[in-house]
Order: structure tokens, then sequence, then C-alpha cells
């Protein structure tokens, strides 16, 4: 595996290869930090799907009658081992996980856009437990590399991609900083939910336009205030809660980070404002939810008083 290492410029190569070693130490320590989820993981690794569905709004892995029920118990421990389940849904051998976020419906959104992913190098940047890479794996691509340095996501996919089988989807502990590592590699980038995260966005899809090949497609995600002008709000100390928001701009002003960092064919294709149908507390997610974030009397306020979140949807080509 890791053949993308054969593939890239020397020096990024180098640099990659001393990276993905050091990850390689951490997740086999004995830290605990690192055992919490590894030992789930390790546990389960014997069971095999032997049907595996993409190409609905669950992804389905197996089904209930290919396993003991011994075997399903010891499933379903491990798999409530990675709550709290954000991405989905998913149904692993007749276990339904109800995700924080109904990710099928940004999925479908998608789609009318999506650009070819038979045979090609994608990179799925922040891919939490790999719903999307999942979805995107009925297409049959060469290559989906998810970028999670987040341990618990990433023994979640190692979980499900271990009962799935799929050879063509791989994670690393890897953020978006590290995409300038991937120069001229990928075919189709996928950026969602991570802009706003970032301190430096313009930074971030510089590097993102590095890593994409001539001709390479970006499909961007991201949180997002109301309005048609080009201007971001930055908060001051949190957004809807949450301290890691910095820039969130308008769709109008993420068009025009990505045309000065250098894409070409910008088009916003669709925003849409979030609610509690989309992102709510479940059996599978039992934290605060969108309802916890926003003003108790005023639906278009955060609980800070900012305007509440819409999200915004653009692609963008490489020339």
């Amino acid at each position: 595996m890791r053949r993308y290492l054969t593939e890239l410029p020397t020096a990024d190569r180098s640099r990659l290869k001393q990276l993905l070693q050091d990850h390689d130490d951490l997740l086999s320590s004995a830290k605990k930090g690192v055992l919490r989820y590894r030992e789930p993981f390790e546990k389960s690794r014997s069971i095999q799907a032997n049907s595996l569905d993409l190409t609905n709004d669950v992804v389905t892995i197996g089904r209930d009658d290919e396993i003991t029920p011994d075997q399903k118990a010891l499933l379903l421990e491990t798999l409530r081992a990675y709550m709290p389940w954000r991405k989905g849904p998913f149904n692993v051998f007749g276990i339904e996980i109800d995700a924080e976020w109904r990710s099928e419906r940004k999925w479908n959104r998608l789609l009318p856009v999506l650009p070819e992913l038979t045979g090609k190098k994608i990179a799925d940047v922040g891919c939490n437990n790999g719903y999307y890479m999942f979805r995107m794996a009925a297409q049959k691509p060469e290559l989906i590399l998810g970028f999670e340095p987040h341990l618990l996501y990433h023994y979640t996919f190692q979980t499900l991609n271990s009962l799935a089988g799929l050879s063509n989807l791989e994670t690393e502990l890897l953020g978006v900083e590290n995409l300038g590592l991937f120069e001229g590699y990928f075919d189709v980038i996928f950026l969602m939910g991570v802009l706003y995260h970032r301190i430096s966005p313009i930074e971030v899809l510089k590097e993102t336009w590095k890593a994409l090949r001539p001709g390479g497609s970006l499909i961007v995600e991201s949180q997002a205030i109301p309005g048609d002008d080009p201007v971001a709000l930055f908060p001051t100390e949190t957004y809807g809660k949450v301290p890691g928001t910095y820039f969130v701009p308008t769709g109008t002003c993420l068009a025009n980070w990505l045309i000065r960092s250098g894409f070409d064919d910008v088009s916003i294709f669709c925003s849409h404002p979030m609610s509690n149908q989309e992102q709510r507390q479940t059996d599978w997610m039992s934290f605060e939810s969108y309802d916890d974030f926003m003003a108790p009397n005023n639906p278009d306020q955060t609980i800070e008083g900012y305007p509440a979140p819409w999200r915004v949807f653009l692609k963008a080509v490489k020339r």
C-alpha cells in the first residue's frame, strides 16, 4: 500500500515518509489514548462482510444473517466504543447507526455536479469515519485517500473498512496542512467542513491547488453566513459554541477566496440554511447538537448572537 510514496516528487516523498513513520510509531504504541480505539478495532478484525451496498443513502456493510449472535454482540460493543458518530447513516450487519449528521443529504446535493470518479485518485480531507469515501467508492476510483488526524475517526474508518474489505480506500493521520506534500497528485479533492476551522483559509486553498493535477476538480463545502456581499464573519471566541471557528464566509466571499488562490471555473452550486433536520442528537451521538448552538428564542441567530449558519457548496478546477 501507500503507493503514492513512489509517485511524488523526491523532496515531498522524503518528508511524507518521515511523517507517516511517526504516525505508524504512534499507532503501534501502548499509549492509553491509542489503545482506547485500537483495541476495539483489533477485536473485530476477524469479521468480514459478504455483501456491500454503497449506492443508497445508508452505507450497508454485511447482513444480519452473515454473522453469529456472539459476533454481532462483539461488533455492537466495538461500534459503540467509537461514539460519538458524527457522519452517517450506516447499517453494519443489521446494526443501524443513526449519526448526528444526515450525511446522505449533503452527498445528494453533490451528485448533480460530481466529477468523474472512476479510475481517479481522490482526496477526502477531514474524512471523519469515511462515510463519503464509501459513497465515492461506488464509482470504483483508483484510490481514495482520507486525511484524518483524529484517532477516534481514524479507527472508526479502519474498523468499517476492515469489515468491508475495500482495497482502494486508505486513511492517514494527516491534516489539510499536509496536502501540499502531494504536489500534482490528485484528480479530485473534496474539502468539506474544513475551511472555517482554519486560521489561514487562503493558504489552505493554495496548498489544495498545489495538490491537484492540471485539469483536476475541487469540491468545497463550508459553513457560511447568509448574504451576497464578499465578507466573512470572524467570531470573538466561539461560533455556535465551537471555539475552533475562524472565518465564516458568505458564498461570494468563498468564491473570491478560490479565485485568488488560483482556481478557475468557480461556481456556487448549492446553499441552504442549517437546521435540526440535518444535525441533531441521536442514540449514537448523545452530546450537544444543533439546537443547543442556536439562540433559544431566535432561530436566525447562534447562541452568541451571530447570524445562524448556512452551508454553501462550490466547485472549481485547476487549469
